[in-house]
């Protein structure tokens, strides 16, 4: 059989194809945006086209004409089927859904094409019985993982027992000598059936199609439902047959001449139409054959015919081709939709702790921190009156009364410090959770965020560690201050001096200048805790000199600072963590337009 088009290399096609399945097949698309649901089933539909027909299809140009009998519930598609292989291979029930496991017949020497996996890989083989219901005593089977069959798809059925597969995942195969070889016919469930599951599976099939013989009757071919799939036929460039079907005599032409202008109208000029009059059955439950001589004339030519089985193949497969870069498009779209949605997602965490992270430097930079507790216990522990006026009085003479007010115990710095370690803790907590609302808020206001956080509602609480993280990294921070002021002393030879106020003193004083810049107080307090940062910074500079104290602040506000940043890291990373779990894979747009592209270009 010739290829696809003149000239077309087969198998680079074949490669593009099969490169595009994989990028389409590895698409995710899991934020509920606009247009989700239908890029969703764009892609379940081409990997299903892909599987089911353009990939076997090309990989097998010589194997049989499948032509897949379709159309309303009650149009007469088992009765037609089994009327051309001339015995009933298909039951033809009075219950809705009439058709219920699809039926493919063939000549025996083809079933080599259909028993394994070339096509319609998902669906299990039966062979042997009746073709509906609860499967005989002689049935047997394949299972659509492929035991029971060669792996390419070409050898016989091996004949396994076990439970019949359900009907809808499960096709029955028929030989029979009746059909030329070359020809296969499958019954397929109804498009319009009350089952979902059955709907489904015509679709499928359809699309697993070289040839569409499209029946209805003379009652409902102006349906809509029908012309639906038809409209599909001719987007998809399917080959399409009608078969016009209960026609009452005397309404033959002008029935025929009707639908024939649909046909016009939709795309579908060139379909032939076949008419079988209404017209009481035989015995047997078949038509005459002198209802269907024409139909089986046609197919039987095309069944004979290599060339003319070719042009319905190419034609089929052609408009399977030229659909793709459309649903390609849709694709990478969405996918690029996707993409930018969960980037934003993303960007609105990092916003958000970068503030935070910026609010703690400016808190530890503006004195904030030196309000009700921390600065109540620092008054206690220095004074607030004559201390601070001695401190007022002369820079000249503070080293001696720093010296005179340090002799003897050291002073009670406890308090002090655990005021500092819990108002440092709630500065990074209270943060941290501003972070957290500002996603959250954030989130709810972006595509696919709302969903997103009703899938995590455990978002709204902090993290249990949360509590246990903050007081750690506050105590160890506190213990490098502690190091940074041993390590000083050390360096200044001033160990008799921190000695008489004590490592943990000193280590207290210092983190109390971290803090001790009055940007962010008012009234009276400007005034307490600016002199209470001239105090700590004398004391301070008293013990290791100026320079030295300015390089302890900054160290010890430095290291803070990382701190809390690596905290403020950990809580991102639970908010990325759910971000990222819906995230599409990375560059999956670019994937399937370069290899839609590449398909084109083979095509060509």
């Amino acid at each position: 059989m010739a290829l696809v088009t003149v000239g077309v290399d087969g198998r680079v096609l074949l490669s593009a194809v099969e490169q595009l399945r994989g990028a389409v097949h590895d698409a995710t698309f899991p934020l509920d945006l606009p247009g989700v649901v239908e890029a969703r089933a764009a892609r379940a539909g081409l990997v299903s086209q892909l599987d089911d027909y353009v990939i076997p299809r090309l990989r097998s140009l010589e194997a049989p004409l499948l032509t897949v009998v379709g159309g309303s519930t009650g149009a007469g598609k088992s009765t037609l089927v089994n009327s051309l292989v001339g015995s009933v291979v298909s039951q033809v029930g009075v219950l809705r859904p009439t058709t219920r496991r699809p039926v493919l017949v063939h000549h025996p020497q083809d079933a080599h094409w259909f028993s394994g996996r070339r096509i319609l890989p998902d669906l299990a083989r039966i062979t042997g019985g009746d073709g509906q219901g609860g499967g005989a005593p002689d049935d047997h089977r394949s299972s659509p993982d492929g035991h029971g069959s060669s792996p390419d798809g070409g050898g016989a059925v091996r004949q396994d027992r076990g439970p019949v597969p359900d009907d809808q995942h499960a096709v029955r195969l028929t030989a029979s000598v009746s059909l030329p070889a070359g020809l296969a016919l499958l019954d397929a469930p109804d498009i319009d059936s009350v089952v979902h599951a059955n709907r489904d599976l015509a679709t499928q099939l359809f699309l697993a199609a070289d040839l569409w013989l499209f029946v209805t009757t003379a009652a409902r071919y102006a349906d809509a439902v029908p012309w639906e799939f038809l409209r599909g036929a001719c987007e998809h460039g399917t080959s399409v047959a009608v078969v016009l079907d209960r026609v009452p005599p005397e309404a033959m032409e002008e029935v025929r001449d009707h639908l024939a202008s649909m046909l016009r109208e939709h795309g579908l000029a060139g379909a032939p139409i076949f008419t079988v009059p209404e017209t009481a059955l035989t015995a047997d439950g078949l038509l005459s054959e002198r209802e269907i001589a024409r139909l089986r004339s046609w197919l039987a030519a095309l069944a004979r015919d290599a060339k003319a089985r070719s042009i319905v193949v190419r034609r089929t497969l052609n408009g399977a081709l030229r659909s793709i870069p459309d649903t390609a498009l849709t694709l990478s779209g969405a996918s690029a939709g996707q993409d930018a949605a969960t980037t934003g997602l993303h960007h609105e965490v990092r916003t958000a702790y970068v503030d935070a992270l910026t609010s703690v430097e400016h808190a530890m930079s503006d004195g904030t921190l030196l309000r009700g507790e921390v600065l109540a216990r620092w008054q206690e522990l220095v004074g607030t009156g004559e201390f601070l006026r001695q401190v007022e009085a002369g820079i000249s003479r503070l080293r001696d009364r720093i010296h005179a007010a340090l002799k003897g115990s050291a002073p009670p710095v406890a308090e002090l410090g655990e005021a500092l370690q819990s108002g440092v803790a709630e500065l990074l907590t209270a943060q941290s959770r501003g972070a957290c609302a500002t996603v959250l808020r954030r989130w709810r206001q972006l595509p696919g965020g709302p969903a997103l956080l009703a899938a995590h509602p455990e978002l709204s609480e902090p993290a249990p560690e949360s509590r246990g993280k903050v007081e750690r990294l506050v105590r160890d921070w506190q213990g490098e201050v502690l190091d940074l002021v041993r390590a000083e002393a050390g360096n200044r030879r001033t160990t008799a001096r921190l000695l008489s106020f004590g490592v943990n003193g000193v280590g207290v004083v210092l983190m109390l200048l971290v803090f001790s810049q009055t940007g962010g107080l008012t009234g009276g307090e400007v005034g307490i805790a600016g002199g209470s940062a001239v105090l700590a910074q004398r004391i301070l500079e008293a013990i290791f000199g100026d320079q030295a104290v300015r390089e302890l602040a900054a160290k010890a506000r430095s290291g803070l600072m990382a701190k809390t940043q690596e905290l403020y890291a950990g809580e991102q990373a639970r908010l990325h963590a759910v971000a990222s779990a819906i995230q599409v894979r990375p560059g999956q747009a670019e994937r399937i337009r370069a290899a839609s592209a590449a398909v084109e270009a083979a095509a060509r």
